[in-house]
């Protein structure tokens, strides 16, 4: 309902580039300028808090899809808006966050991939589901700090043969973003083989640890 839905914890007051929450609109986070990602953006309606932390955690690890459903609902509007009113420039494509293999079997779907297809629908934007790949299983990332994550990833993906991404404006969907790392992997690889700008769409982002 329009109640529940205005109380939900929108991302507001976020740095201009990963999305960090901040004290006020307009901003860039001090990380990002010493260590600029390969994204471009992130682009999240939400801060990982109650009930979208709740919602999103019953969506991935649950396989409760209705709310899944409902969350990339949102998404898509909030996207639709800013691309209607020149904030946001459409992709070419959207690519998916990919899963490791076991994790993908233990799981039985992957949540990215569910909500970048019903983005897809939703924004009339073509999906590539096998652009990407994760050929080496790697520890949970919900696990690590953020050291250990960029760690983690090193060489964790790959583009598949014969993708192509020279000279597109890509945007990445996953379900969250805590330290941008898995996002700024996947941008790096899409960058390095060409392509002209990576952004990168999710439910919520993490706020920094201890706000």
């Amino acid at each position: 309902c329009n109640a529940c839905e205005i109380d939900l914890p929108w991302l507001t007051q976020g740095c201009q580039v990963c999305a960090l929450p901040l004290p006020a609109s307009g901003l860039i986070c001090g990380q990002c300028p010493r260590s600029p990602p390969a994204f471009n953006q992130v682009v999240a309606p939400w801060t990982y808090h109650f009930p979208v932390d709740s919602l999103i955690s019953r969506f991935k690890h649950q396989g409760k899809w209705p709310l899944g459903h409902l969350l990339a609902s949102l998404l898509g509007e909030c996207l639709q808006h800013r691309f209607d009113n020149a904030e946001l420039s459409r992709p070419e494509r959207l690519l998916v966050v990919p899963m490791a293999t076991k994790r993908l079997r233990q799981r039985g779907y992957n949540q990215a991939a569910m909500l970048a297809r019903w983005l897809s629908q939703d924004l009339d934007l073509p999906l590539d589901e096998q652009a990407l790949l994760r050929p080496h299983d790697t520890i949970a990332q919900q696990q690590l700090d953020a050291k250990q994550r960029q760690r983690n990833l090193l060489k964790a993906f790959a583009l598949a043969p014969g993708a192509r991404v020279q000279g597109q404006h890509l945007a990445l969907v996953d379900d969250v973003l805590t330290t941008g790392a898995t996002a700024h992997s996947l941008a790096r690889l899409l960058m390095d083989a060409g392509a002209r700008q990576v952004d990168v769409y999710c439910l919520a982002r993490t706020p920094k640890p201890g706000t």
